[in-house]
């Protein structure tokens, strides 16, 4: 009963949910321009508009040289996703040596004859189920969330936007490209799942991904990896050690917003010390049955101070964070059990003003665009919401 009920209830939410938006389309959202700031000896551009990303993207593997490094979670077998395989296809037929991981469990619905690829191609499919006969190792159940792509030595990106044509135009999410010598964490990076996954491959002599090193280092940029096989976590601590420290505000972009009760509580002190700390989270995403557990959080954290705000039209999956006009993290973890706990997942850290001036002129764009969720409206809500949010509480653990 304890489980049963609130499983019961989230399915038949979904499945209205889907019938309800069957043909509805997303609304324009404000966007701005790519936006590129110096940072020690590269340069960090931020997107948040898909198709600037992807054409940015594209125009990097058309230039390759040498070698792609190619990282997604969903990659869809539309327009745009046939455009990405096409141009890395040219590119191995060229000599470029091209590697590609995507999730299989993400891409279930995409048709197999997309995700048949020339040999030419290097190609890790990340399996449904991963734990083999180790059924009760849960280091072996998490996904792969990340999206990540390396060109060269010269080139990297990372983010959260997956490759698909609703991600190009409809959804708004955050992306970043790097150039210096960031890049090469992000060649280790992917080099590192590349490695602990090959004997997955089909072609069992496959030789390992092995990368020069470089002793150049760029201080201001960091890059956590939750790795579940090493039962490796940092992402969460970077963001309660970052909140944990903030004086002044702190912006908090997330699409799916379940964290525990320790996050929680860091969120809640800040405010309660006197810190702007203001959290950005869809009207409505992609998985309604998160928006109503995240719900039962709002009451906590509107009494602290927290200042909740909805985007509105259309889905916003960014996870980006700003701290103090002096911090930024931009990545593929949510905000829930399932980044911080479970997946594999990449955050890129950065320190510097110039950037964090850019993300905050994004979050107050963004905030343009919803609707803040006030106490005194959220305390007047009707009691079959109330009821719901009950009901579905024992499901947080699981998301």
């Amino acid at each position: 009963m304890f489980f049963g009920v609130p499983v019961s209830l989230a399915v038949v939410m979904t499945l209205v949910d889907a019938y309800r938006s069957r043909g509805r389309r997303p609304k324009p959202f404000p966007a701005m321009r790519p936006r590129t700031t110096t940072v020690g000896e590269g340069e960090i551009t931020t997107y948040t508009f898909g198709q600037d990303l992807f054409d940015d993207m594209i125009a990097a593997i058309d230039g390759a040289q040498r070698q792609i490094l190619f990282e997604t979670y969903i990659w869809k077998g539309d327009a745009v996703g046939e455009r990405f395989k096409r141009a890395l296809t040219a590119a191995a037929e060229r000599g470029v040596d091209v590697y590609i991981i995507f999730d299989s469990f993400a891409n279930l619905v995409v048709p197999p004859k997309f995700k048949r690829f020339p040999p030419s191609l290097k190609v890790l499919r990340f399996p449904v189920y991963p734990a083999g006969w180790r059924f009760f190792d849960f280091t072996r159940y998490g996904r792969d969330h990340r999206k990540i792509l390396v060109v060269d030595d010269s080139v990297g990106f990372v983010g959260g936007y997956n490759v698909g044509s609703a991600y190009a135009t409809e959804w708004r999410d955050t992306h970043m490209r790097i150039t210096g010598p960031g890049v090469w964490d992000l060649k280790r990076a992917f080099a590192d799942f590349w490695n602990l996954n090959r004997r997955r491959l089909l072609h069992a002599s496959e030789r390992p991904l092995l990368l020069e090193t470089s002793s150049m280092w760029e201080p201001r940029i960091r890059f956590h990896r939750n790795v579940p096989r090493l039962w490796m976590f940092p992402i969460r601590s970077m963001y309660i050690e970052a909140i944990t420290r903030a004086t002044k505000n702190v912006y908090l972009t997330t699409a799916y917003f379940l964290p525990d009760q320790d996050f929680v509580d860091t969120l809640k002190d800040a405010a309660q010390r006197g810190v702007d700390v203001r959290i950005l989270i869809p009207l409505k995403s992609n998985h309604i049955v998160t928006d109503w557990i995240s719900r039962g959080y709002f009451s906590q954290l509107l009494e602290a101070g927290v200042r909740v705000f909805r985007f509105n039209g259309a889905m916003i999956h960014a996870k980006a964070a700003t701290v103090d006009g002096t911090w930024v993290t931009v990545g593929t973890a949510n905000i829930d059990r399932l980044s911080l706990t479970g997946n594999y997942e990449i955050n890129v850290e950065v320190i510097d003003e110039s950037l964090a001036a850019v993300h905050e002129q994004i979050f107050e764009l963004d905030t343009t665009n919803s609707l803040e969720l006030t106490q005194s409206e959220w305390a007047a809500r009707d009691v079959h919401r109330k009821f719901t949010e009950f009901v579905l509480q024992p499901l947080r653990p699981l998301l």
